[in-house]
């Protein structure tokens, strides 16, 4: 019996939602992510519970226990329970009655192994007791964990055509805990390179929410090449262009820089209205045209690092290097630390009495000027 040991499962608040259920005469286990993860020693987000209590019966013994209850998903079976200041999403198992592509009518179920079968990845379709026994519904889920394979439940094509963001899901899971030597399973590339065309129907947020959790991977650039082989790249970022990006997290990795999402989506070269496409944050959106600006630019380090700050010229440096194919500056860290501290020592007070347009231009050309000595034009050089 494989058993999970540690973490989640040895604290008191989540056995106690799981014992709240099982011991008013209910099936429930800990499912998905949180065993994965777990099985992995993979660090552990959120706690989802499986039941076969109706959502209505769940609220009603949590509030009996003090716990709060929320439906956060009610329609779909799933309530949140907080005890103690810790959320377990509870849900009631289930099957798929009606599919299209991007959501489910779904009926509730008795059957375990039915719930489990909904699922995308064999991975995700196993259970915990509280006592950390694992179960494994499908006969498959530990074997492939263990070999770090990503694989669709029974037939890959159908589980897509469920839902087709588990395309990218695919992808992602294989970036974050697939085997890289071994690569992507080739009977779900088949069915993914047979179905791409449903990626059309995805809302961009799910495309966007995906993209970039793929790309904070370790190293997301063999799934990426896989994206690319199965034509998927193509569908989701058409002007994107993977070849850099091994060598971005090879930099990255020499130079002890912790994996980001943004920085190596800026890897991917410059792509037209990309932000929109990913529905990207404004300040993601910001952050993503700088480094893509300062890598196009001459800039030398330091003033990279005075006009964006240290980490940003990091960032700029790095994505250089990896789009241009050459070295980093020699002693770059440094100038990077020199270029930081640099403060423009005229302020508009001292330009007086020019006004308006004529006081701009004059201040930036003596900032310009400023900049081209190496920041070393003191304030009254520069009035001078």
């Amino acid at each position: 019996m494989t058993r999970i040991t540690g973490a989640w499962v040895e604290d008191e608040r989540a056995r106690a939602v799981l014992t709240l259920l099982t011991g008013a005469g209910h099936v429930a286990h800990f499912v998905g992510g949180c065993v994965r993860n777990a099985l992995l020693g993979a660090p552990v987000g959120d706690i989802d519970i499986a039941t076969n209590a109706r959502p209505e019966r769940v609220m009603a013994l949590a509030e009996a226990a003090g716990m709060r209850a929320i439906g956060t998903g009610i329609a779909h079976g799933t309530v949140t329970l907080v005890n103690e200041g810790l959320a377990c999403e509870v849900t009631t198992w289930r099957r798929d009655v009606a599919t299209d592509g991007r959501r489910a009518v779904v009926a509730y179920s008795d059957d375990l192994a039915e719930d489990a079968r909904r699922r995308d990845f064999t991975m995700n379709a196993l259970y915990s007791d509280a006592e950390g026994r694992v179960l494994d519904p499908l006969g498959t889920g530990l074997e492939d964990l263990r070999a770090r394979r990503v694989r669709f439940i029974e037939d890959a094509a159908t589980r897509i055509r469920e839902d087709y963001l588990r395309i990218l899901r695919f992808f992602r899971f294989h970036a974050w805990y697939g085997d890289q030597a071994a690569g992507p399973d080739p009977d779900a590339l088949a069915a993914i390179a047979s179905l791409t065309a449903g990626l059309e129907t995805l809302s961009r947020e799910r495309v966007g929410h995906e993209m970039l959790r793929l790309l904070a991977a370790p190293d997301p650039a063999p799934a990426l090449a896989s994206m690319v082989q199965a034509g998927v790249l193509a569908r989701v970022l058409p002007e994107a262009d993977a070849h850099a990006l091994p060598v971005l997290v090879h930099l990255e990795g020499e130079n002890g820089v912790a994996p980001e999402a943004i920085r190596r989506l800026a890897g991917l070269g410059r792509i037209e209205g990309v932000a929109a496409l990913l529905r990207l944050s404004r300040r993601q959106a910001r952050r993503l045209e700088e480094m893509l600006q300062g890598a196009e630019s001459a800039d030398r380090p330091e003033v990279l690092a005075w006009r964006h700050g240290a980490d940003l010229a990091r960032d700029i440096l790095l994505l250089r290097a990896a789009l241009l194919a050459q070295p980093l500056p020699e002693g770059w860290r440094a100038a990077l630390a020199y270029g930081a501290k640099q403060r423009f020592p005229l302020r508009a007070a001292d330009l007086a009495p020019l006004q308006g347009a004529e006081l701009g231009a004059r201040l930036r050309e003596l900032e310009v000027r400023w900049v081209e000595s190496g920041f070393t034009l003191t304030r009254e050089d520069l009035l001078a």
